[in-house]
């Protein structure tokens, strides 16, 4: 799998890349070189020297992370695990992005936040994780940013797709099976599109490693507007009247890891730095209810 650095079109290495935002990137990202895709099975992101052996083999000039432990739940019983792939890993991945001048991209979450603000989160705000997975994903930014690779984290929230495991696969098959939905709707969010986040990371790329390695630093990747999960499940469900979609207050659903009640991110840095912002959740759902299930292929 060695890179070959003659050419003018990078080695990509995309992590993750069996997940709905890995898998999104690994489509996206070939029309800007050649991309070298690892799911688990090639590289176990909890398996430190894997991934050492990896980088070093692929010699990328770009490392895009989408790995990451994201079982927000059963991070609870599962610390070491969650820090291993969420923590250490990419303190890895940058430590060898350092090492080779290689351009590193991570993507972390709005869950590093408490959810007590009524406002968006900027990046500058106090980070304040409720769970295990928030802390291990804030203790995997701090790693990146104190390695001195040339690397953007992007933090974004709610992501889904139309396959794996997500909200939006969750809302319609249970929507096939059940009369009512009871979705908790105290806790305001923004749903993004994984395929849009992979797009607007291919749109960076597109501009070129030194563009990317000018503007390193951490950014707010996220659809425009805010939604309760019983907001977004109301607009999954559609107008069909069926089944009925209840709302529900986070105490008649508990969950063994606390979620933040509020987690919309302020992307204005991101949009005055790369001159776009993404569309409204609500125009990038019905974009995505209306795509095929498959990324396309460049």
């Amino acid at each position: 799998m060695p890179g070959n650095r003659s050419t003018l079109r990078p080695t990509i290495l995309v992590t993750g890349a069996a997940g709905q935002l890995g898998s999104e990137l690994a489509a996206a990202l070939a029309a800007h070189g050649a991309v070298v895709a690892c799911d688990r099975a090639t590289l176990d992101l909890a398996n430190a020297s894997r991934i050492v052996e990896v980088v070093r083999e692929v010699s990328p000039q770009l490392i895009v992370n989408a790995g990451a432990y994201t079982a927000v739940d059963r991070a609870e019983a599962e610390r070491e695990l969650a820090f291993a792939v969420n923590a250490r890993a990419p303190g890895i991945l940058a430590e060898e992005a350092r090492r080779s001048g290689a351009v590193l991209i991570h993507y972390s979450t709005d869950y590093v936040f408490d959810g007590t603000a009524r406002q968006p989160y900027d990046e500058a705000a106090a980070a304040g994780p409720q769970n295990v997975y928030g802390e291990s994903k804030l203790e995997g930014e701090r790693a990146v940013a104190a390695s001195a690779a040339q690397a953007l984290t992007f933090r974004t929230s709610w992501v889904y797709s139309l396959h794996g495991k997500n909200f939006l696969t969750t809302v319609r098959r249970l929507a096939a099976e059940r009369d009512e939905l009871r979705i908790v709707a105290d806790q305001v969010g923004v749903p993004n599109w994984s395929r849009g986040l992979a797009a607007a990371t291919a749109t960076l790329v597109g501009r070129g490693l030194a563009y990317l390695a000018g503007r390193a630093g951490l950014y707010h990747l996220s659809a425009q507007g805010a939604a309760t999960w019983f907001e977004f499940a109301q607009a999954i469900v559609g107008d069909t009247g069926h089944p009925r979609v209840t709302p529900i207050t986070t105490a008649e659903y508990p969950t063994p890891a606390r979620r933040p009640a509020y987690g919309v991110l302020d992307t204005r840095r991101f949009a005055a730095a790369f001159g776009f912002s993404l569309p409204h959740w609500r125009e990038q759902l019905d974009a995505c209810l209306h795509a095929p299930p498959e990324p396309p292929r460049h």
